[in-house]
């Protein structure tokens, strides 16, 4: 219950409340939240109360307001930490999330002159080119546009890239010792071909990660990853 004898807002208090039900999953994803008459009943606040502390929990992400029909509970976002190397596939399962794939195109490719520039290798050099759609409980999450090199992942096949994660591969069949990975961040927008994927709506706002993988000083990955905007929140450790 609100405390009126509080130092902290009553709209805070009742903000708190709530979210912390969304937090704790006593509210489901897209489920209505009580009207705005019950909050005021059960919490005994005022309407104009109700209303602050619904704008502000729409505001931070927690809800969204269908006009004329109510308040639900938003889809939760999945926080990624960028203070050290992660897997796409270790961290869904780290949430308990079910991990799968679809392989859109596997090629082998020689660089062209922008390509080659950003793996450090010679134009013409051969590459292997795939992309993958990655999902979460049956949901598309995320497009990877990956880029090996062929002389370093001999014999790599697009059935390989089936048994799961990457990156274990790459370690466990060609004990690939990664020693530094960057990776840049941009806002973009969904084209038609990743909303399709994605199953979003065109010029959706998405997230584009560029990583460069290394091993010792050679670039031993290039991927290229279209995240959708509304499901992943990127959290950084500065200190």
């Amino acid at each position: 219950m609100v405390d009126k004898a509080s130092r902290i807002p009553v709209y805070v208090q009742l903000m708190e409340i709530i979210k912390e039900q969304i937090v704790n999953e006593n509210l489901s994803d897209h489920e209505k939240i009580p009207s705005e008459r019950e909050l005021c009943d059960v919490y005994h606040v005022s309407r104009a109360t109700v209303r602050q502390a619904i704008q502000v929990l729409e505001t931070e992400g927690y809800i969204y307001t269908k006009k004329g029909i109510g308040s639900f509970v938003a889809e939760r976002t999945m926080n990624q930490e960028l203070s050290g190397f992660y897997s796409y596939t270790e961290s869904m399962k780290q949430l308990g999330k079910v991990i799968s794939t679809d392989l859109i195109s596997f090629d082998k490719i020689a660089c062209d002159k922008r390509l080659a520039h950003k793996m450090q290798v010679e134009v013409g050099k051969e590459i292997y080119r795939f992309t993958r759609l990655r999902f979460a409980d049956q949901e598309p999450m995320l497009i990877v546009t990956t880029h090996l090199p062929c002389e370093r992942y001999l014999g790599l096949e697009a059935d390989h890239l089936a048994k799961g994660s990457l990156y274990t591969l790459l370690k466990e069949d060609y004990h690939t010792h990664f020693d530094h990975v960057y990776e840049s961040l941009q806002s973009v927008t969904a084209n038609r071909v990743e909303a399709d994927l994605l199953q979003i709506e065109q010029d959706a706002a998405c997230m584009k990660i560029d990583r460069y993988s290394y091993e010792g000083d050679c670039i031993v990955e290039y991927a290229v990853g279209i995240a959708r905007g509304d499901k992943f929140k990127y959290k950084v450790r500065l200190l």
